[in-house]
């Protein structure tokens, strides 16, 4: 499968997001992998199984520490294995990577989720798993679904290149103090939430009733969103080539979504991305944050437990939730690594259940490994066992993304992103926003569909 260079509707030709950031990029993430890795067309190789091997963490910063942690144990575990860490922020993984790919570079072993999979295993950059998997412990002890998601998201091949470490969920967090104070309901419906935004907002003692995410990542949680509110259980229509994210219905929720902005919202929403954003509410007395389970802990220690919840996506004027698909992370092996064997040894170290549990409770997520998400942690963190039951009780229906199409993470970032401030600004209306996405979308889709018959 080839990387796709067709001409988009805006008239350039698509390629991916990192090659416009110029030599000195190239230059950065060159350095950070100099020990022999190379760029995508390289095969590599096993290695000895023993040495240095260079592993980019996808989320740097957020979860630098726990990582170290793990790191340490596999070290000590494997005495004849060094692990250098590399933490890159999550807005910035996917450019370090593709410039990579096109410079050289790449580590031995890295995060690879479902949203930037696809546009990886394009570029012929990682190493297929199943064979390794199939002989290792692992083997029937992860999760089907998680597994199966990151087969979907490689783009059409039927091949497994990441190992799942972990599933994540929209939640909607809440200040069950300030709610009491104000004699709200728990903002389960829609209708609740907007209630609630509206009530718990005083500009003038600088009080908001929700955060928006304006920033880097803005485009997921605004369909989240969109999709909780009109009720479409379908990310395509009957045919499987048009989209339905324009749909009018869509459109309608979006004009209201986006009209929160500066009216119940700060200001500063319109640049934040999700560490900004999560660490304004949990300093501020802003009621409602929408983000996913990772940011449980964040929440933990700013509040206790005592002052907010974490609960799934409000409920539509159906009786029915609906939310867009969180994507599924995992860890890869590049295939320029020379040291594959060792790489594989820390991808099922990382994986195993007690490093698996330890990740997951640090990140308040769901874990991969099915022994660990039989850990008592999971119980005890009220988000994580409610968006468990959520997905699980037929209570919700979940809209697939499409992360398997390789133009997906450019298109639902650096295209739109900027477009997204605009509708957020009054500068673009929801409907143009809409159709512009719809359009990329359905391209990339045909494209998709010819290349894999």
């Amino acid at each position: 499968m080839k990387i796709s260079n067709r001409r988009s509707s805006t008239g350039r030709r698509r390629m991916p997001a990192a090659v416009a950031l110029g030599a000195v990029l190239a230059l950065t993430v060159t350095a950070c992998g100099d020990d022999g890795s190379g760029a995508a067309g390289d095969k590599g190789g096993e290695g000895s199984g023993k040495g240095k091997i260079v592993f980019w963490d996808n989320n740097g910063g957020v979860r630098t520490d726990i990582w170290k942690e793990i790191i340490a144990d596999f070290e000590k575990a494997n005495p004849d294995i060094k692990v250098e860490y590399v933490g890159i922020a999550s807005t910035e993984y996917q450019s370090k990577v593709d410039t990579a790919i096109q410079g050289g570079g790449l580590p031995d072993v890295g995060g690879v989720g479902a949203a930037m999979l696809a546009g990886f295993a394009a570029q012929g950059a990682l190493e297929p798993l199943d064979e390794r998997l199939a002989k290792s412990s692992l083997n029937g002890k992860l999760n089907e679904d998680m597994v199966e998601s990151l087969k979907a998201a490689g783009g059409g091949d039927d091949a497994l290149y990441s190992i799942p470490t972990s599933a994540n969920n929209g939640v909607l967090y809440y200040r069950t103090d300030l709610f009491k104070k104000a004699g709200l309901e728990d903002p389960t419906t829609w209708d609740a939430f907007y209630k609630a935004a509206e009530e718990l907002t005083d500009t003038g003692k600088n009080e908001f009733g929700y955060t928006i995410r304006g920033g880097a990542g803005s485009i997921a949680q605004a369909l989240d969103a969109m999709y909780g509110q009109s009720g479409i259980t379908s990310f395509w229509d009957a045919s499987g080539e048009k989209t339905t994210v324009n749909d009018a219905k869509n459109v309608a929720a979006l004009e209201k979504y986006a009209a929160l902005y500066k009216k119940v919202t700060p200001a500063a929403d319109l640049n934040n991305d999700f560490t900004k954003m999560v660490a304004q509410w949990d300093s501020g007395t802003i009621g409602m944050l929408n983000h996913n389970l990772g940011s449980y802990q964040d929440h933990v220690k700013a509040f206790g437990t005592d002052k907010f919840r974490g609960i799934p996506q409000p409920i539509g004027p159906g009786g029915k939730r609906v939310q867009v698909s969180n994507p599924v992370d995992g860890l890869g092996v590049f295939k320029s690594s020379k040291n594959k064997e060792a790489a594989w040894k820390f991808i099922e170290f990382a994986t195993s259940p007690e490093a698996n549990s330890k990740f997951n409770e640090s990140a308040g997520q769901v874990p991969a490994h099915t022994d660990a998400a039989k850990d008592a942690w999971i119980s005890e963190a009220e988000p994580t066992r409610l968006a468990a039951e959520a997905l699980s009780d037929g209570s919700t229906t979940i809209v697939q993304l499409p992360y398997y199409l390789p133009d997906w993470n450019t298109i639902s970032k650096a295209d739109n992103e900027p477009n997204f401030q605009k509708v957020l600004l009054g500068d673009m209306s929801a409907k143009e926003f809409l159709d512009t996405l719809a359009e990329q979308l359905n391209e990339a889709q045909a494209e998709w569909k010819q290349q894999n018959g």
